[in-house]
């Protein structure tokens, strides 16, 4: 299970493949991986977004992303797991947010990957500013999925 935090844009796919192939002790384990990307869109609130300033507390933002994943690894058989989130400077049609699950089953997959995903926006510490088309800024009060 790795979790990463990442202030460069980052290719999920091949963060993806790169992880599987890395893992051999999962060879012939799993019969399911299941990919979420999130990716910044040029919109939220009904305003045209330039841009995104993503911020984290380093270490703190790692341990409580490693607890969901942890806490997912609980309620299903999850195999491996690869969590990479963006910080800093974020434009639009970058991805933000990749959260792989590897099952024997898909139903698991699915299961546990919406709860990592669901946890992260509701848990993790992270804070957003948008920068609006307008050139006016705005950070955002509550963790909703306005930026995924």
């Amino acid at each position: 299970m790795i979790v990463k935090i990442c202030a460069e844009p980052f290719d999920p796919w091949q963060e993806t493949q790169a992880h599987q192939y890395s893992a051999s002790d999962m060879e012939g384990k799993f019969g399911a991986t299941c990919v979420f990307i999130g990716t910044m869109r040029d919109f939220n609130e009904g305003d045209d977004i330039k841009g995104m300033t993503l911020e984290h507390y380093p270490g703190m933002t790692e341990k409580q992303l490693e607890k969901i994943v942890a806490e997912a690894s609980r309620q299903w058989p999850v195999i491996d797991a690869l969590v990479v989130h963006r910080v800093g400077d974020i434009l639009p049609n970058e991805p933000i947010v990749l959260v792989a699950v590897w099952t024997s089953h898909r139903g698991d997959a699915f299961d546990a990957n919406r709860y990592i995903m669901e946890a992260l926006k509701s848990r993790a510490p992270f804070w957003k500013k948008e920068l609006l088309k307008s050139q006016a800024e705005r950070w955002l009060v509550k963790n909703t999925d306005g930026y995924l």
